[in-house]
């Protein structure tokens, strides 16, 4: 019956697909098929449009008819397009301007196919085919076949028709408003508006006797929607088109539909999908971009020489779930196979294979945390487990260590012990005197003093080496004060035998971070090999060296003696478990050494020295201090 408007949207694509494969592919050659050169070159394709490019219905239309073309082609297509502009410009003089110029503009390259998109540019191309594509196939599209009719649309010319049914559309505002009373129908002034018109009144006769039915035409924009926002509530509105108001403003249709729609004091119903968006509640329509396809496979026909026939294009529902809501209107009295745009559908109905991907890898992620908390929890009591032998085995070694130098160690504790003994046996004596020396007490009670200080410190070493502790204690210390302590403890056992200690100590402080009384530990056990390594040197040259330094942004600690030093074949297995060279030697010292040094993240080695001894290499992570503000 006539055109209106059209919106590219992708739910419209999505829903008429079934529709369209249908007709293209039981109806119309294969997309994919190569049409044949046209004289040894590519066809030409003339699209000519009824109005301006602002008029969305024949744009959607067209540029899915030119989508087809391209595919279907391969792109071996030559397509032309043309804005006829007869709403704004309606007059004859105009139309017959516009055959003039495009006769003379397409005069070295005639059409081979002209595709009238609407009837205004099925009459123009009619009158005007002779000047502007002689011998051309012609097809017209957007329209319905009483209208061709009508017009004296010639026989050869192919149509797509579309029947815009408004009696379908006043139905379906019927069985979403049973109670309404009223009916109001809204045209404008333009001459197509009044087709509409006219072509409403005889196919709303019946139905519109049902009602208090009222033609609201020939108005200004702002009389519509004054008109509009005064209307009982129980009254349906059917909304055609306004290419023109009583004033000859020129309007796109959709746009005084929005005018309208936003005021309105009942629901506005209308036969074309472009209204969707701009007020309407729905109708019934033809959608424009499956027209299009359609007569793509027209042209295509055609181009390859094929018998065209006419088609009539599929009609649908349609409706705005946001209108249904504002007027509330129940979509269980929609027709069958409606179109419900805007629908708020659940997270399961819109993105069912999204949910169900989503779950599995949900549910498979949750298994696998579950499996690698349960590991981990595994593998902390197994880290609890091996700190606690650890801790034993420490403990055992410090016992040992202990005895070891528990000698060497009674023997230092006894010289403060002796010297308090004595000066404590001084001090009395002096006071028995009849004149006691009291500056001379003061200095013996001074050198008691000092003499319970050292021994104090013997004890409180001892205590340390010995405590037995259920945890590591984390702290930071400089790995310098680990060597002199260390050698504070076995400097008199080195003099009983005969051994002289050395140390050279980094300038800076070389910070780690680890249990300091187990780095202890190991330095004590390295010193105590080495000096059981030098039993057979000669007494002038035996010497114990420690050194300290950075290496490789590692603090380092270096334990050499000039001992028979380590057999060539036992250097790969001196730090493993019960491996000793020793006859009375358990082989556990160097393991747990080792376990320690690891345990901090560090690393011990063995090297012999070319000059003969061996020297024994702790290397353990430094601190990062960050840098401090300037």
């Amino acid at each position: 019956m006539c055109w209106g408007e059209a919106r590219v949207r992708t739910q419209y694509t999505r829903l008429w697909l079934a529709t369209i494969l249908f007709v293209a592919f039981n109806c119309f050659p294969a997309a994919s098929e190569i049409l044949p050169p046209v004289a040894g070159r590519a066809p030409r394709i003339l699209i000519v449009y009824p109005y301006d490019e602002r008029i969305v219905a024949t744009t959607v239309a067209g540029e899915a008819l030119r989508s087809r073309l391209i595919e279907a082609t391969n792109s071996r297509i030559d397509l032309f397009s043309e804005f006829l502009d007869l709403s704004r410009f309606p007059e004859t003089d105009h139309a017959k301007r516009m055959g003039e110029y495009l006769a003379r503009k397409y005069e070295a390259r005639r059409p081979d196919v002209v595709v009238a998109l609407g009837k205004e540019a099925a009459i123009f191309i009619t009158a005007n085919r002779d000047a502007i594509a002689p011998g051309a196939k012609i097809v017209a599209a957007g329209f319905g076949s009483s209208t061709a009719e009508k017009i004296g649309l010639p026989k050869e010319v192919i149509g797509a028709f579309s029947t815009f049914d408004i009696l379908k559309t006043a139905e379906m505002a019927r069985r979403l408003q049973p109670d309404a009373r009223h009916l109001y129908i809204i045209g404008g002034s333009a001459d197509f508006d009044r087709e509409w018109l006219a072509s409403a009144r005889a196919a709303l006769g019946e139905f519109a006797a049902r009602y208090d039915t009222t033609y609201v035409e020939d108005l200004t924009i702002d009389e519509f929607v004054d008109r509009s926002a005064h209307v009982p509530r129980d009254s349906i509105i059917l909304m055609l088109t306004i290419f023109k108001d009583r004033t000859g403003r020129n309007f796109i249709p959709r746009e005084a539909v929005r005018q309208i729609a936003a005021t309105a004091s009942a629901p506005i119903y209308g036969p074309y999908q472009t209204y969707v968006d701009y007020g309407v509640v729905g109708g019934n329509t033809v959608t424009f971009d499956s027209l299009g396809q359609t007569v793509a496979d027209l042209v295509l026909n055609a181009i390859a020489g094929r018998p065209g026939q006419d088609v009539d294009a599929p009609q649908t529902y349609f409706a705005d779930a946001r209108q249904l809501q504002r007027w509330g209107l129940s979509l269980q009295n929609l027709p069958a196979g409606t179109i419900i745009m805007h629908q708020k559908m659940s997270l399961w109905q819109e993105h069912w294979l999204v949910v169900t991907a989503t779950f599995g890898v949900v549910t498979m992620q949750a298994t696998v945390i579950a499996i690698l908390l349960l590991e981990r929890r595994r593998r902390r009591a197994a880290e609890s487990r091996a700190r606690i032998h650890l801790l034993e085995a420490v403990h055992l070694n410090q016992s040992a260590t202990a005895g070891a130098l528990s000698s060497s160690i009674a023997h230092e504790l006894n010289q403060p012990l002796s010297a308090i003994r004595n000066n404590a046996e001084a001090a009395s004596e002096l006071l028995r005197g009849r004149s006691p020396d009291l500056q001379l007490i003061q200095q013996i009670m001074v050198d008691i003093q000092e003499d319970d200080k050292r021994a104090s410190d013997i004890i409180g070493r001892m205590r340390g080496l010995l405590k037995k502790r259920s945890d590591i204690d984390w702290q930071e210390f400089d790995l310098n004060d680990v060597t002199s302590s260390a050698i504070q403890i076995i400097h008199g056992e080195a003099e009983r035998r005969g051994v002289t200690l050395k140390a050279t100590e980094a300038a800076d402080k070389l910070m780690v971070r680890a249990d300091k009384v187990h780095v202890q530990q190991v330095v004590l056990n390295l010193a105590a090999n080495a000096m059981d390594a030098m039993s057979e040197v000669a007494r002038v040259r035996k010497t114990l060296t420690f050194i300290t330094g950075v290496s490789n942004d590692r603090a380092a600690l270096c334990v050499a003696d000039t001992g028979t030093g380590i057999p060539e074949d036992c250097l790969p297995s001196i730090f493993e478990p019960f491996y000793t060279t020793k006859q009375a030697g358990t082989g556990l010292g160097l393991s747990i050494a080792r376990a320690i040094v690891e345990t901090y993240g560090g690393a011990i080695s063995a090297y012999n020295l070319p000059e003969g001894g061996a020297i024994f290499r702790i290397d353990l992570p430094l601190v990062k201090r960050q840098e401090e503000p300037e």
